[in-house]
């Protein structure tokens, strides 16, 4: 219905809400195969995340890459995502244009595209959706796949951050215990209760609440499945129906303010995504993740565990003098080769 001169007030807000949403042909945070292709012929970016390897033995055709972003994205010293500045250039060399509807994929179901997806958002691109399918559900729909590296024209990226997309570790330690803030892990179970350490601190932020992202999948045993030769594909990965999600996170509020992490930000960038994808209104990623809290000793934790360097220090020397061994025994074979007649 247009919107009249005189309408009433609450009508009136609603037609400029109307016009600073997006229209139908905006991307959903999720997409499928069919909407890629549709997105394809719209004119849409398509940012492959996978290697480089990987992305020279076949690629959906026209996507670009620059190695996984997870890495490429990231200060290696502190994990940390790159200066603003660094971001627009590396993005717009690739020719990213934020003002355009971007997908972005990678292998199914693996959190490299959506943390690109979280990167691109916070940086002010508002149009980005994940492939989560991947390479894996377009080759297996038997689409059309290119070897050729493809490249587009540089752009100016203009980035225009959204810091609230985005929280640090004071703000996470400021809103524990804050009745519209709720905090959801998304690492697995043994990491949240300090069984499997991977900070200097094992454990939790009090008041979490543990979901691990692999709980997404219709199957999250799948990856161990795939290596045990259990099953022949990575149909297990695919996201489990809306219905069923909506269940997973039953215990949630979407009006509330949700922080989400894992162990450095990428894990964590899926569940944000299927947060979205399901209608919460403020979904914001802690970055930093277990990696930087689990350092940082005043930081308030529950089922703290600590990282026993004694006991790593340990097993290494037990692992060297096994390889000592092995080494000399090698070398007494050799000995005893040589001294044989020929």
């Amino acid at each position: 219905m247009p919107c009249r001169p005189r309408a009433r007030p609450f009508l009136t807000l609603v037609c400029l809400f109307a016009l600073l949403v997006p229209g139908r042909d905006a991307l959903a945070v999720i997409v499928d195969t069919d909407q890629v292709a549709q997105a394809l012929a719209r004119g849409a970016i398509v940012w492959d995340t996978r290697s480089q390897e990987d992305y020279r033995r076949g690629h959906i055709p026209g996507a670009v890459n620059m190695d996984d972003p997870q890495s490429v994205l990231r200060d290696g010293k502190n994990e940390d995502l790159l200066p603003v500045g660094q971001l627009e250039q590396m993005l717009g060399d690739l020719g990213i244009d934020p003002g355009k509807a971007i997908v972005v994929y990678g292998a199914k179901g693996m959190p490299g595209a959506y943390f690109a997806q979280q990167v691109l958002r916070y940086l002010g691109a508002s149009d980005v959706s994940v492939y989560h399918g991947g390479f894996d559900d377009w080759k297996t729909a038997g689409r059309p796949v290119s070897s050729d590296a493809s490249r587009l024209p540089a752009v100016a990226f203009q980035a225009a951050p959204r810091e609230a997309r985005m929280v640090g570790t004071q703000e996470v330690v400021a809103a524990i215990g804050k009745p519209r803030v709720q905090i959801v892990d998304a690492r697995t179970a043994r990491e949240f209760s300090g069984d499997d350490i991977r900070a200097l601190r094992g454990g939790h932020i009090p008041g979490a609440v543990n979901i691990p992202y692999e709980d997404n999948w219709v199957d999250p045993d799948t990856p161990r499945k795939l290596q045990r030769r259990l099953v022949q594909n990575k149909d297990g990965m695919s996201l489990k129906p809306r219905d069923e999600l909506k269940a997973l996170y039953a215990a949630l509020d979407p009006d509330k303010e949700t922080i989400v992490y894992c162990q450095s930000g990428s894990r964590s960038s899926v569940t944000a995504a299927v947060l979205e994808e399901l209608g919460f209104r403020n979904v914001r990623l802690y970055d930093g993740s277990w990696l930087v809290y689990g350092n940082t000793f005043e930081a308030p934790a529950e089922n703290v565990s600590y990282f026993n360097v004694g006991r790593v220090n340990s097993m290494l020397n037990q692992m060297q003098s096994r390889i000592d061994v092995l080494e000399a025994e090698i070398e007494e074979l050799k000995a005893a080769a040589a001294r044989k007649p020929r």
